[in-house]
């Protein structure tokens, strides 16, 4: 009977330790190894009301910043509005000035104005705060991609507004006004003016953004550098295409336009190559490891 009991505790024992074991086991295994996981599991065990309650939190941060910069720039609306109106005015004959045809307009151009300078200049903030946004559901491989695609992306546009405003703005003005008939003299309302400059402005910022996105579509799968280069002559087509449509109707805007966006779509195709090579190539210290 002793010896009995005796192989039954070493049994006992035996089996108490296999169960720790066990134990050890599931929890090494439940663990995540790479705190992306945790952070996509915390993401799926949040119910929809927390993620709205995140985004909404974000949103108001936004609205903030643009209401903040909003005030700071209201004094200065007219100040604004005359910076702008200058490529116009300098291309007006001698007796021709900016007319007014609501009574609101002198009031109402320059303040919308001072809202679209706000959201321009905070728009590093409102990419921040979208990044704050998606970051907690993206991996580590996927934000080392993302950052710089973010700082590419604010500078690109503010480099299309740029161009929009000191070259292509001048030109597409100073073709109009020559072309006027003789009998008629220009008089532009300042609410269509503020209207054609701000899409001028908007068409050039997002066409700037043509290296970013085909790089994205490049590394997300959607489409191949093979099959970009295969349809190169489609695609410059279809620039011209499209900068017919979004521009004002005359050849100088709309050459300004496609040839750009031609170059910009060489460019982000030629990034693309650079680093799918990069992947492809991986370091020879990582082979010996």
């Amino acid at each position: 009977m002793m010896l009995f009991k005796r192989k039954k505790s070493r049994q006992e024992k035996v089996t108490d330790s296999d169960i720790a074991d066990s134990d050890i086991k599931a929890a090494t295994a439940t663990t995540p190894n790479d705190e992306s996981t945790d952070v996509l599991s915390t993401l799926a065990d949040m119910p929809i009301t927390e993620h709205l309650i995140e985004l909404r939190r974000h949103l108001i941060k936004i609205c903030v910043a643009v209401l903040v910069i909003f005030l700071a720039l209201a004094g200065f609306s007219r100040e604004l509005y005359n910076f702008l109106s200058n490529p116009l005015v300098a291309q007006l004959p001698a007796n021709s000035t900016m007319i007014a045809t609501d009574i609101t307009s002198n009031f109402m151009a320059p303040i919308r104005l001072t809202v679209f300078v706000a959201a321009f200049l905070a728009m590093p903030f409102i990419l921040y705060q979208i990044w704050s946004f998606v970051a907690p559901g993206l991996y580590k491989k996927e934000k080392k991609i993302a950052i710089p695609v973010l700082m590419s992306s604010i500078f690109l546009f503010y480099a299309g507004v740029a161009f929009s405003y000191f070259i292509v703005l001048k030109g597409v003005l100073k073709f109009f006004i020559t072309f006027a008939p003789q009998n008629v003299l220009p008089m532009t309302d300042i609410d269509s003016y503020l209207s054609f400059a701000l899409k001028l402005f908007m068409v050039f910022g997002l066409t700037f953004e043509i290296p970013v996105v085909t790089l994205l579509l490049i590394l997300a799968r959607i489409v191949s550098i093979q099959s970009l280069e295969e349809k190169r002559r489609y695609i410059i087509v279809g620039c011209f295409a499209v900068a017919a449509v979004v521009t004002p109707p005359d050849g100088i805007s709309m050459l300004m336009l496609a040839i750009p966006m031609w170059l910009l779509f060489e460019l982000g195709l030629f990034l693309a190559k650079i680093l799918i090579k990069e992947e492809s190539n991986p370091p020879l210290v990582a082979e010996k490891e």
